[in-house]
């Protein structure tokens, strides 16, 4: 798609490749707008299976997609790499790595990164999981450790065998139990000199418990299931410091590992030029119910970096696909709507509901008021993942995998391509 931008038609200008922004872009197909999409890669992530690269079930290529081939037949879009630093309303231009941007809409799809809540210790030391490379990341140095700790003795290994998931939401709950999986069927046949019980995995929530956002029953259910995997759950502490070698936690409580695997917050990110006063907490930008910046016209805000707060939701929409989703096709239609002078409609999210996958034959699926866990939620739960991939390609590779991996429980791209290493700590000037 080599095309140079005109600005013919009204330019609408999407930053961000992720759930929202692709769906606000395919909704302004063939309409009378010209879209750039800007994203600082060049393909799209279907994030609810970075733990299964992370762990080595998939393959990085297996969850992304090209955004060139994505959007090559629709001719009024114009895809670019790029990183957008900054924004200015007042000439309505985005101040970018590629040269300034003008725009007649913004639309901010930008998502959310890792929040480590201020601790730069373990900002530098535990290891986030938001993007391909983080999950690549997180693949080599948990192999990295498990080939470490054949040299050294018995007393020894703990650390590198010692496994810490910190955050129950469902990025933690399958984080921890798939590598517990890894733990009872592929340790032993990898590394036959290791034991299983050598290996520990631990799953620290900071509330009374894990799954705080469904329901009881799913919540209790997937305790279980952690359980008899062998994961440790931990819950109503909160982690103090992670210096690399010892996770230290506010009831005095340490434990020796290598590894901490951060899923517990998350945070929004997006360019400069936003007025303080419209950032909330967790760094979101607010937005009224037509994901419209308060106090602003043409510049708008989607996905887990918007927070539309109402009375029925006071801390915003959940930070999930569906809402980013939803709330991009809306948005491209209200657009249409103000171009051709028609009134504009609010939002109104549709929960299509909330599942997570605690391992083989364990899952758990809150649809409303339906509850259900165990091996039919686990096939739902594979259902929904695997048409919700971008790519017929994909969706194959993914069933393949899948399948082995569920007939031989021996399946998985157990590669270390390009060793990982933590980021040298930053020399703190001295104060003479």
């Amino acid at each position: 798609m080599n095309k140079t931008p005109n600005h013919t038609f009204p330019r609408v200008v999407i930053v961000g490749g992720g759930f929202g922004g692709i769906e606000t872009a395919k909704a302004l197909k063939n309409k009378e707008v010209e879209v750039i999409l800007l994203d600082r890669n060049n393909h799209h992530t279907f994030q609810p299976l970075l733990y299964q690269v992370a762990t080595g079930t998939l393959d990085a290529p297996s969850i992304a997609f090209p955004l060139r081939k994505m959007f090559r037949k629709q001719e009024n879009l114009t895809f670019r790499i790029a990183e957008v630093k900054g924004i200015d309303t007042a000439n309505k231009t985005l101040d970018t790595d590629i040269g300034p941007i003008a725009y007649d809409y913004l639309i901010l799809a930008t998502g959310a990164t890792t929040n480590f809540f201020g601790n730069p210790k373990i900002a530098r030391n535990a290891m986030p999981m938001k993007n391909v490379k983080e999950a690549v990341n997180i693949r080599s140095f948990i192999l990295q450790n498990i080939e470490k700790s054949l040299l050294k003795t018995a007393e020894e290994r703990e650390p590198y065998l010692n496994f810490v998931v910190v955050g129950g939401g469902p990025t933690g709950v399958e984080l921890s139990g798939a590598i517990a999986e890894i733990r009872n069927h592929i340790l032993t046949k990898d590394y036959p000199e290791l034991k299983k019980e050598e290996m520990n995995v631990y799953l620290v929530e900071g509330l009374p418990k894990i799954l705080a956002n469904l329901s009881p029953q799913a919540s209790e259910k997937a305790e279980l299931y952690l359980n008899e995997l062998g994961v440790k759950v931990v819950l109503n502490v909160q982690v103090t410091g992670y210096n690399g070698e010892i996770i230290t936690f506010a009831d005095g409580t340490r434990i020796h590992t290598k590894t901490v695997l951060w899923s517990a917050g998350v945070m929004g990110q997006f360019p400069n030029g936003i007025d303080a006063d419209n950032i909330v907490r967790g760094n979101r930008i607010r937005v009224d119910e037509e994901c419209r910046l308060i106090g602003m016209n043409d510049v708008f805000a989607i996905g887990d970096v918007a927070a539309m707060i109402t009375d029925d939701l006071p801390r915003g929409h959940p930070g999930v696909a569906p809402a980013a989703q939803q709330q991009g096709r809306f948005l491209a239609k209200n657009i249409l709507r103000m171009l051709n002078g028609q009134p504009t409609e609010k939002f109104k999210y549709f929960d299509k509901g909330s599942m997570a996958t605690i391992g083989r034959n364990k899952a758990v699926v809150d649809i409303g008021k339906i509850r259900f866990q165990g091996f039919f939620a686990w096939w739902v739960w594979m259902f929904v993942h695997l048409m919700s991939l971008v790519g017929f390609r994909n969706r194959v590779v993914t069933f393949i995998n899948w399948s082995i991996n569920y007939l031989t429980f021996n399946a998985g791209i157990r590669l270390i391509i390009h060793k990982y290493s933590r980021p040298e700590p930053v020399e703190e000037p001295v104060n003479e």
